[in-house]
Parts: structure tokens; C-alpha cells; sequence
């Protein structure tokens, strides 16, 4: 017959349920301590946290009755003081939270890897510390995780026997759990209890699974009307006639200086940093003086690297970093501002946004510390600067490309920061919103007195916005100073390359004003002297022109200078531009076999078009640069 004892059954419930409070606290604090974790032995350590997970029940209440029993150290310490856990029902929360801790661990932990690393380097940059950062990011955006391992944490304490036999022993009505019951049930002959108890725990166990399932069914189901909502905002950005609101936010935005909120006067940065990542080295040194500063390279170049190290997200093995007569990093002097202390306004590629929080709130997040009316007048300054007034409640998911920039830019700006660092702002947007979102980005700076730097592989790009460049390779310094003389006078072929430059060839010198380029198979006049160690000779495609079009030019002047009889090899057209590859002296026997590319206008090539071969390629002495 079956016994109507359900004492296992609350014994049951209150242990898995204590345990799975216990874990629920022990497992979120250290999954966080464990994501922040950068140092040796993080395997190690994590291996041991899971290792109840994967050690039979038995092996774990074997070592937790060595480590509590009366000959340890620990049970002496508890017998001192008149403390017994063996075979008590604190015992059986203790291997019940012990089996099941490394679920919500675990789970926290995979949670917390999953939300987007920016995300966590903006919120530092914003002031944020690691605790706030916890409460306020990592919570909110893990909690689907959070919840899950919560349930899991309690099923697994719910069905846990072989270590709460070795630990709390089976005294009915004190530490029988409902697994322990089914088990003694079973070994004295009495099925139909035991089936009665495995039914009751088959149930909870379903459940348990159901509602784990259906939590991430409806979560699932959330972001994808996410999705779709983002999707019918991305079409009513380039429907013209369907959102009149919309066409006003992101075709024409003029920002309008505030009177009673100004910009601090920051505008002295000095950099100079060295890190090591294996075969790659990190060397960079810059001093900015107010006017903006672009950062050029190739991926790969160190650019974003070099901001990282500025904005203390990451740490340079040398040098130093100074701002505005405060020094950041010293490595001599084992100077290192954490990055919550720095006031940096950082803009990401990707902009990192809170997916949680609303316009408003992603912009607050910076100034949370201030009075609460300082913070309205900051952030409503910003709201208007960016003209976001429409859309302060919405989330950014439902906000276009252009938007999401902007409050990017407004929560980076909201901090009135010492340093602004833009890292490809421009990159995750359509060619027209780029170009829209690149003079709305001058006029804000405009209004900026700190200094920016920013980033970006695309030349023209930071030749309209930045006034000083730094051209950087394999995370080496190659050259400085005003974009005119960098973008005119290239020193080095690497340079010249970087800057946008397609046309290049070995040189033999002849004389001082002189040179046979041999990879053009030409001899070339220079308007200045040039030194003998001169190897390159490079000109700039959109230099080049063509003798037939010169002489239509009321200006034009005969001078037989730099003037090659050519043939066209192959073009290739944009909607406004043909770029023409052009051989010289003989006609060209495959598309491949060329000289130069030239670049024109198409009005210009409505007209060459019509002239018969050969051409007559031109090149300027004054537009001739040579290199080392």
C-alpha cells in the first residue's frame, strides 16, 4: 500500500528550494567574477567550479563527508562550537546546492559571453564600474540565461540522492528526500511507492522543462517582432512618401547651438605606447592639439587598438598616456586610470547601444552620477542637438542606422569627455545615410572644443573631417602632421599607397630633375631637385589627364613636357566617374597590360571617348611625387 507520509515531498521542495536561492546568489557572483577574469588558470578554475557536474553524486558526498567529518579540520572547527551537519537536513541543502551550483554557473556564465563585448567596453567607458556594470548591463541582458539555470539549478537539486545519502543519510521525515524514498521503497519491495514518487518527480522534472522551454519560446517569439519592427523602420527610411517624420530625421538634420550648455575646453593629448600581441607590435606616439585627428591604416593596422589603450580598455606594456596635463597610464610609475575614470566618449563601430534601455535611458547612462536636474538639462541638450525628440522612448532595435549613430554620438557627448574617439563610425551605414551622417558629425564637432580622434580605413572620409592624420602599418607609426602635406608629399611608397595612391614605378635616376621610370618605360621631367636615394616615382589617378582634353581649356598652354602617346587597355565606370587603364607608347594586347589608372569625370569621357587612338597621356611635373 501506498504511505500518505508526504514529508519527502516538502523535504524535497524546501531543500531544492534553499539550495536554489544559495545558488542562485553564489552562481551570478561568480560567473561575474570568472567573465571579468583575465589571468592564469582561468581553465583550471573553471574545470573545479564544474566539477560537481560531471563527478558521480557518490564521489561528491564522499569528498564533502572528508571535508565536514569530525577527523577534518573543519568538523573539529564545527564540533568547537557546537555545530553538526553530518546527517542533518542542512546537509542536505549543502550537497544539494553544492550538485547543483555549477548549472547556474554555468548557464550565468555562457549568458554573460553571449552579450556583445562592446556593450561591456562602452558601459566602462561611460563611467560604469564592474559592479554597476553587473546590475545594469549584464543582468538585464542575461536574465533569459539567469532564469534558465535558476530552474535547471532547481530541478537538478530537486532529483539530487547519491551525495545527500553520504552526507545526510535517509532519517524519514528529517533528510528523506523523494529520491532517497523511491530508492528505500524500491530495495524493501514496496513498488508502488517508489512508482508513486517517481511519478510526482517525473512530473516536476517535465514541468520544470516546459517552462524553461516555453520562458525561451517566448522570448524567441519577442525578438523576432523585434526584428520585424526594425525591418518595417528600415523600410520606411527609404520610402519617401510613407513617414513624414521619418524623411525629416535622417535627410536634413541641422544642429542648432545651445546658449546655456557648452563643451569644456580640452585640447592636449600625448601618446606614447608600446604593446606586444605575439608577432604583432603596437608602437604608436601622437600629440593632438584640439583639432581633430584621423587614425589611417589597413584592418589589422592597430588603429582600433591604438584607441582601446587611450580609452583604458586596453593596457599598453609601455609608454604613457596624457590628457590635458593628466597623466592615465605611466608604466614606469605603474600609472593606470581605469576606464570608468577617464571621461572618454567613445563611439563605437557597431555604436553599442543598450538593447535594454531607451534612447533616453542609453543616453543618461553616463551622467547617473550627477545632480538629477543636471542630468535633464545634459541630456535634453542632447536630445535637441541630435534632433532624437521624437524618438527618446523608443529602443534601439527600433531605430535606423542614422539614429543609432546619432544616440551613439549623444551618449558619448553627454559626458562633456575629455577625449572624443570614434572607431569606423561611419561603417555599418548605406553610402547616402554616410554621407549624410559624415556632415552631421562635422557640424557636431564644430561645436566640440575637446579633441577627437577617429578612426578609419577610407581616406576621403577622414581627408573631410579630420585636419591632422596619422597614417599607421603593422601597428607602426609611418607618418604625421597636416592631411595636405601627408595626402601631397608621401615620403615612402608604403604612404603613398595608403593614402590612396594607384600609380607607381621603380626609378633610374638621370639627373637631379630627372628620372626614367622603368616599370612606365618613360622618362620623366621633375619640377624640384631630388636626392640620390630616391626609389619610387608615384602620381595620383585623378592627376592625370589627357592632352586632347587640355587643349579644350581656354587656359591652355603648349608645353611638351610629360607627354606620352598611350592606348586604352580596359575602364571600368561608376555613376559619376570611369576609371581608365591606360598603356603608353604601344597599344595594350590584354586587359591586364597597362601603366596607369586615370581617373575622369564622365563629361570628360563623353569627350575623350570620341578621340581617336593613340591618346596622349599627361603628367604634371607638379603633381610627380617622388619617394625613398
Amino acid at each position: 500500500m501506498i504511505n500518505h507520509d508526504f514529508s519527502p515531498l516538502w523535504i524535497s521542495l524546501k531543500t531544492a528550494g534553499l539550495a536554489m536561492i544559495i545558488t542562485f546568489f553564489l552562481g551570478l557572483i561568480v560567473a561575474q567574477g570568472m567573465f571579468n577574469y583575465r589571468g592564469k588558470g582561468k581553465s583550471a578554475i573553471d574545470a573545479l567550479l564544474i566539477s560537481p557536474l560531471v563527478l558521480p553524486p557518490t564521489v561528491v558526498g564522499f569528498l564533502l563527508l572528508l571535508l565536514l567529518g569530525q577527523n577534518s579540520p573543519v568538523g573539529q572547527f564545527f564540533r568547537q562550537i557546537n555545530l553538526n551537519i553530518i546527517f542533518t537536513w542542512q546537509a542536505a541543502v549543502l550537497t544539494s546546492t553544492v550538485v547543483a551550483f555549477p548549472l547556474m554557473y554555468r548557464t550565468s556564465l555562457a549568458a554573460f559571453e553571449q552579450i556583445e563585448e562592446n556593450i561591456i567596453l562602452a558601459a566602462r567607458t561611460l563611467g560604469a564600474s564592474e559592479w554597476r556594470i553587473f546590475w545594469q548591463v549584464l543582468i538585464p541582458l542575461a536574465y533569459r540565461g539567469i532564469m534558465a539555470g535558476t530552474i535547471l539549478a532547481f530541478a537538478r537539486g530537486l532529483g539530487e540522492f547519491g551525495a545527500t545519502l553520504m552526507l545526510a543519510g535517509n532519517i524519514p521525515g528529517q533528510t528523506q528526500t523523494m529520491p532517497l524514498a523511491i530508492f528505500f521503497a524500491a530495495e524493501s519491495g514496496n513498488y508502488q511507492q517508489a512508482l508513486f514518487w517517481v511519478l510526482i518527480l517525473l512530473f516536476l522534472s517535465i514541468f520544470m522543462i516546459i517552462s524553461v522551454n516555453f520562458w525561451a519560446n517566448s522570448q524567441q517569439i519577442k525578438k523576432i517582432v523585434r526584428s520585424k519592427k526594425r525591418e518595417e523602420n528600415n523600410n520606411l527610411d527609404i520610402s519617401p512618401n510613407t513617414h513624414s517624420d521619418r524623411i525629416r530625421d535622417d535627410s536634413k538634420i541641422n544642429f542648432i547651438p545651445h546658449t546655456e550648455y557648452t563643451f569644456g575646453n580640452f585640447n592636449q593629448v600625448f601618446v606614447d605606447i608600446q604593446k606586444n600581441y605575439g608577432d604583432f607590435s603596437l608602437n604608436i606616439n601622437l600629440e593632438v592639439h584640439n583639432k581633430p585627428l584621423g587614425l589611417l591604416g589597413v584592418s589589422g593596422s592597430g588603429k582600433s587598438l591604438t584607441l582601446r589603450c587611450i580609452a583604458g580598455l586596453e593596457v599598453p606594456d609601455r609608454g604613457f598616456i596624457s590628457i590635458n596635463n593628466q597623466i592615465w597610464f605611466d608604466a614606469r610609475h605603474k600609472i593606470n586610470i581605469p576606464s570608468y575614470q577617464r571621461r572618454v566618449g567613445f563611439v563605437f563601430q557597431n555604436y553599442a547601444l543598450f538593447p535594454h534601455l531607451t534612447v533616453r535611458q542609453n543616453i543618461t547612462f553616463g551622467v547617473q552620477n550627477l545632480p538629477l536636474m543636471e542630468q535633464i538639462e545634459r541630456v535634453d541638450f542632447q536630445i535637441q542637438q541630435m534632433q532624437l525628440q521624437d524618438w527618446e522612448d523608443y529602443y534601439p532595435v527600433q531605430l535606423s542606422g542614422g539614429q543609432q549613430q546619432r544616440v551613439a554620438l549623444a551618449r558619448a557627448l553627454v559626458m562633456n569627455p575629455e577625449i572624443l574617439l570614434l572607431d569606423e563610425p561611419f561603417s555599418a551605414l548605406d553610402t547616402q545615410l554616410r554621407s549624410q551622417m559624415e556632415k552631421n558629425l562635422i557640424e557636431v564637432l564644430a561645436l566640440y572644443d575637446g579633441v577627437t580622434v577617429m578612426v578609419s580605413h577610407n581616406l576621403e572620409e577622414l581627408y573631410r573631417i579630420c585636419q591632422d592624420l596619422l597614417v599607421i602599418s603593422e601597428g607602426q607609426v609611418l607618418a604625421s602632421g597636416h592631411k595636405q602635406k601627408i595626402f601631397h608629399s608621401p615620403t615612402t611608397y608604403e604612404i603613398a599607397r595608403l593614402t590612396g595612391c594607384k600609380n607607381f614605378s621603380s626609378v633610374a635616376i638621370i639627373s637631379p630633375y630627372s628620372v626614367q621610370a622603368l616599370d612606365w618605360d618613360c622618362t620623366l621631367i621633375l619640377e624640384n631637385a631630388i636626392a640620390s636615394k630616391v626609389k619610387y616615382v608615384g602620381i595620383r589617378a585623378h592627376q592625370l589627364t589627357f592632352e586632347e582634353l587640355e587643349i579644350l581649356r581656354d587656359d591652355y598652354q603648349p608645353r611638351d613636357i610629360n607627354i606620352f602617346p598611350c592606348w586604352l587597355a580596359q575602364s571600368s565606370e561608376t555613376p559619376h566617374r570611369i576609371t581608365l587603364y591606360i598603356k603608353l607608347n604601344n597599344p595594350s594586347t590584354h586587359f591586364n597590360d597597362y601603366h596607369f589608372q586615370v581617373e575622369l569625370f564622365k563629361e570628360n569621357w563623353q569627350l575623350l571617348k570620341y578621340c581617336s587612338f593613340p591618346w596622349h597621356l599627361k603628367l604634371n611635373p607638379s603633381y610627380l611625387f617622388v619617394m625613398d
